[in-house]
């Protein structure tokens, strides 16, 4: 089976700033309960994903294309590129912004820590 990816555009994603698109690859039913999301995700210049948790599931993603800050559990900021991976542990705290005039761009895999 072929199928085209389904795009969700979102303004303040998780109270950020600015458009977010999110292409979805699989979706939820398609991780059959081990994990919430596996998507490109595109942050338009001067966009953010604001600060938020992960309860119970984990998220790696990988930066593709663009820069960015991303604004990890402790608060620390730090400069990320495309081939760096962010890692958000169960239970952490993270955000990232696009600070540039041009689109950034990453692969985001959401793991549920439990088969829900």
């Amino acid at each position: 089976m072929v199928r085209k990816e389904r795009v969700v555009t979102v303004e303040g994603l998780r109270d950020g700033k600015g458009t977010v698109e999110i292409h979805h690859f699989l979706e939820k039913e398609e991780l059959m309960g081990h994990g919430g999301m596996y998507a490109r995700v595109i942050l338009k210049p001067h966009s953010s994903i604001g600060w938020h948790q992960h309860v119970g599931n984990t998220e790696p993603y990988a930066i593709i294309k663009g820069e960015g800050t991303f604004v990890d559990n402790d608060g620390s900021k730090t400069t990320v590129y495309p081939g760096d991976v962010c890692l958000i542990e169960v239970g952490q705290w993270h955000s990232i912004e696009n600070n540039t005039d041009e689109d950034m761009e990453m692969i985001a895999l959401i793991i549920n820590e439990e088969a829900k």
